[in-house]
């Protein structure tokens, strides 16, 4: 059953309405951010797919996902092994109008800036014909490495946007950069990219 979207609001800006995005969810402990994430991408009135990866299964479930977003959540390319339907990468590249990587892990991020697709959500990456967004997510020797900068700055080379990580309270206890943009931060990034 399809819920009917709902008009904005005064304080819902119309740019995200009828918008179709994919939310990229990798395995960090900001995973717990994408709910009130896709909690407030649909009170925008977008279109939201989730793409989970097996790690970030371990932070936040498919179901608490779904249920906000309101649609199955995709977590490998097999949608049924036994009939061999799949999850088409190529198509959910070609749907998507953003697709959002939040939080994206040093894992991720290598992943994309090296080409390599061994989940879901990295194959769309290379399929994807939209504008990406990724929003680091890790602990700050993790952010500040070498390797993990050098990264970011691939990425951003080849035209992805990538938010700058804000410094506060980290998961292990340790303060400084590497935390996840809040969920309220990406989605006024993006409603800015849209109205351009």
């Amino acid at each position: 059953m399809t819920i009917p979207q709902q008009p904005p609001t005064d304080k819902q800006p119309a740019a995200l309405l009828n918008r179709r995005i994919l939310l990229g969810v990798s395995g960090s402990i900001a995973a717990y951010k994408a709910a009130p994430l896709v909690r407030l991408l649909v009170q925008a009135g977008a279109e939201v797919q989730v793409i989970l990866t097996e790690a970030a299964a371990a932070f936040v479930t498919p179901l608490t996902l779904g249920t906000l977003s309101k649609k199955p959540v995709l977590t490998g390319f097999l949608r049924d092994a036994a009939s061999g339907q799949w999850h088409n990468h190529v198509e959910l590249g070609l749907w998507a109008e953003a697709y959002v990587i939040a939080p994206a892990s040093a894992n991720t991020l290598g992943q994309l800036a090296n080409g390599l697709c061994p989940n879901l959500l990295s194959a769309v990456y290379l399929s994807a014909r939209c504008p990406v967004f990724l929003a680091p997510a890790m602990d700050l020797d993790m952010y500040a490495h070498p390797a993990v900068q050098q990264n970011i700055a691939r990425l951003r080379s080849f035209g992805n946007h990538v938010f700058d990580s804000p410094s506060g309270a980290l998961a292990s206890g340790l303060s400084g950069p590497g935390r996840m943009l809040e969920p309220e931060q990406i989605v006024t990034e993006l409603i800015t990219f849209f109205v351009g």
